[in-house]
């Protein structure tokens, strides 16, 4: 750690000390002891007490990628670097975030060595969003000196754009001539597995996971008969638009998926091929969580998105609606994509 150096109320007891130190000599000898010896003390034991603490170790664990809006959990482990180390000390820990994320305001009183600290963090705009590094600043046991490190180690969060429910007429009419009905598919039931971030939560056996200590779902047999969807979106301008084609482009993205429909999805930050299932989902919301502005070729697109500063609209089958009104005119008991589920395992591999 660097050097010890006087907090505030160390510098109003060193200059106690040293008018004491003054007005005692002045007095005679004898006051000295009873004015001064205690604040000599005092400063002293702090600043040994902090010459002899070594340097934290921190792990960070990360929350899980989430949807704009939500809030989500994040732990901070700190202990001795040595191990077997002896004894604590007390510390004001603070996690560096970034602007798209809401952290706590003041940093966290905690004891080094005592277990693991946590605090929430809040979603404000999508894309990969930085937390870390963590300032550790140790304080004596009478808060006269404090050191501070900085511990160099980040970690990134995924924050998805806000998604909203699009109308069944409206999705089912681009898969229609393919489609072997939503209903048949999803009686197709193969197994029951465990839960994964994307997973729609109408899919979750009830049953089963009030029996376990785990969400459990139901998995259908796989797609093989339903035409692909592919959606290419961009915006009209270099600067504006792109939060409206994240949203919009995710939105009937999800959508899709949760039909069973595979989809191809091309937006200025890239383009993937997903299929229906957690990991496309995943795929899906990680693309429109980084892209920005920009336009795209759109020539054999089922569905085009256009964005700009005014919000979004679906071009499909020589007609243009605006997303706006599709969200109005959304019939009740259609579930948004990005509805609160239960938290998520670590993404399994090729998940992004």
């Amino acid at each position: 750690m660097p050097k010890a150096t006087l907090t505030r109320r160390g510098r109003v007891a060193g200059a106690a000390c040293a008018i004491g130190g003054l007005l005692a000599l002045a007095a005679g000898g004898r006051a000295l002891d009873a004015v001064v010896l205690p604040g000599i003390v005092a400063l002293a034991a702090g600043y040994v007490q902090l010459a002899r603490v070594e340097d934290p170790e921190v792990r960070r664990v990360p929350p899980a990628d989430g949807f704009v809006g939500e809030r989500a959990e994040v732990r901070l482990e700190l202990r001795p670097a040595t191990a077997g180390a002896s004894g604590t000390f007390l510390a004001a820990i603070g996690d560096d975030t970034d602007d798209g994320l809401e952290g706590p305001e003041a940093p966290i009183r905690a004891s080094i060595g005592g277990g693991s600290v946590t605090y929430r963090v809040r979603y404000l705009r999508r894309g990969e969003r930085r937390l870390g590094p963590t300032r550790v600043t140790a304080t004596d046991v009478f808060g006269l000196f404090d050191r501070e490190v900085v511990v160099d180690d980040t970690d990134a969060v995924i924050a998805y754009p806000t998604c909203h429910p699009i109308p069944a007429r409206f999705r089912r009419a681009l898969y229609a001539d393919d489609a072997v009905g939503v209903s048949r598919q999803r009686e197709e039931f193969d197994r029951l597995r465990e839960y994964a971030r994307g997973d729609a939560l109408r899919d979750v056996h009830w049953p089963t996971t009030a029996k376990r200590d785990e969400i459990v779902v139901k998995e259908f047999a796989a797609e093989t008969r339903r035409g692909r969807v592919s959606i290419a979106g961009g915006t009209a301008g270099e600067r504006e638009g792109a939060d409206a084609l994240a949203s919009a482009a995710a939105s009937l993205a999800l959508a899709l998926l949760d039909d069973g429909v595979p989809v191809d999805l091309t937006l200025p930050a890239g383009s993937v091929s997903v299929l229906p299932g957690p990991q496309g989902r995943r795929a899906a919301l990680e693309l429109a969580a980084v892209t920005g502005p920009g336009a795209v070729a759109v020539d054999d697109a089922d569905v085009e998105v256009i964005a700009d500063a005014d919000g979004a609209r679906y071009r499909t089958g020589g007609r243009t609606v605006a997303v706006d009104d599709l969200r109005a005119s959304a019939g009740e008991g259609e579930e948004p994509a990005d509805a609160e589920l239960p938290a998520r395992p670590e993404p399994e591999a090729g998940g992004r």
